[in-house]
Parts: structure tokens; C-alpha cells; sequence
């Protein structure tokens, strides 16, 4: 996809669902796992399809040496999503009381998944960052998590308002993820997925693997 094509797109939801039935594996004993989500979501972060999470230690195999990858959010329950995706924007439409309904929907999905398409509650989207052999965070432009507004954009994958260092270390990153077969939502360094509509989408492939479910019916 040449064009930033946003969660809230309706070819996004148009993707159907061929759901696997594959299972959500805790990575804790794969990857380097950072604890800053533990307070959100009690320990379902952790948790990714097995499918993903093979495709990220391979990705992890293709990093330069010395660095890792650090898994910080996986797996978010539905519920939890659209709190995030409520609170992002009512913040919006306190900002921008002008908007409608449909343009302050699609702004807020620049930052948080609408919850019926939303890759992370498939258990198919990883937000993560790089870290070096000490376990330091390299520079990717913004802290994770920041966003548009906050970060005067920077926090879009392409964006031209960081230093030359911080483009590096994306491109590391997105090389890596992306020969394993992830695919990046470009207003979010962090966030890539395998499996879901966006991925669909994204390859052209004809389904989806996964899609939303809640943590008891896997």
C-alpha cells in the first residue's frame, strides 16, 4: 500500500475472517518482555497467536548483533480496546467540537484500532521497540505509544521530523519485522501484526487469519 490507509477504512473491515483457531502462547519465555502495559490488562498482554510470535523470533534472528527486540504489548482484550478507543476520542472531540461523528472516528483510528477490527484483540499485533546487548532502548524518534498530536507526527513509520539516527534504527527494525511477514500501520512505528485484516489487506491475501475474540474462547 503506497497510501496511509487508517484502521477505519472500510476496505479494512471489508477483509472477511477465516478464523484459524490457532492459540494465544504467552512470549515471556521467548522474547524480552517490558512490564509497562502489566497494570492495563493483568497479564493478557503477554500473549500472542503462535503464528506471530514464531514470525518475531525470526525476526529477532535477523537483527543486527547485538540488539533485540522488547515485546511490550500483545494480545488486548476487546473491552479494553475500546475504553482505549472511547478515551482517544472523546479527547478529540473536546479538541475538535467541530468534527463529526465519522471524522472524529477516523482521526482517533490513527492512534487506537476501532474495537471490531482491532489487530491486537485478534492476538495478531505487537507493539515493540529495539534494545541494545545492555537491554537499553535505542532512539526511534518518539517514546512508544505517542501520539499524533503529541508528537507533532513523528510517531508516523515515515516521518521526516526525527533525527537521521532514530530513521536508522526504524529501518533496522522494519527490515527484520518485515522479512518475517509483518506488516506496519504506518502511523505507528511500534505496531506490526501477521494475520489480521490490516495484514489481509496490506499482502493481498484473501482472509484474514485471525480475528477478535475474547480471551476465554481461545
Amino acid at each position: 500500500m503506497s497510501e496511509i490507509i487508517l484502521m477505519s477504512d472500510a476496505r479494512v473491515a471489508a477483509v472477511p475472517v477465516e478464523e484459524c483457531g490457532e492459540p494465544l502462547v504467552d512470549v515471556s519465555g521467548s522474547l524480552l518482555v517490558d512490564d509497562r502495559k502489566q497494570k492495563d490488562s493483568h497479564g493478557a498482554q503477554v500473549h500472542l497467536r503462535q503464528g506471530v510470535l514464531d514470525r518475531l523470533l525470526e525476526a529477532q534472528a535477523l537483527l543486527p548483533e547485538g540488539l533485540r527486540l522488547l515485546f511490550v504489548e500483545g494480545y488486548r482484550p476487546p473491552s479494553l480496546q475500546r475504553l482505549y478507543f472511547e478515551r482517544y476520542a472523546d479527547e478529540l472531540r473536546a479538541e475538535h467540537p467541530e468534527r463529526t461523528a465519522g471524522q472524529l472516528r477516523t482521526a482517533a483510528s490513527r492512534y487506537v484500532s476501532p474495537p471490531e477490527i482491532a489487530p491486537h484483540s485478534a492476538g495478531a499485533a505487537v507493539d515493540l521497540t529495539l534494545v541494545d546487548a545492555d537491554g537499553r532502548e535505542l532512539d526511534l524518534g518518539t517514546p512508544m505509544n505517542a501520539s499524533p498530536e503529541q508528537s507533532a507526527g513523528a510517531c508516523y513509520t515515515g516521518a521526516d521530523n526525527i533525527t537521521d539516527e532514530a530513521r536508522a534504527n526504524r529501518e533496522v527494525l522494519g527490515k527484520a519485522l518485515s522479512a518475517a511477514g509483518l506488516v506496519n500501520y504506518p502511523t505507528e512505528w511500534w505496531h506490526w501484526s501477521y494475520g489480521d485484516r490490516y495484514w489481509a489487506l496490506a499482502t493481498g491475501a484473501p482472509a484474514a487469519l485471525y480475528g477478535p475474540r475474547e480471551l476465554d474462547e481461545f
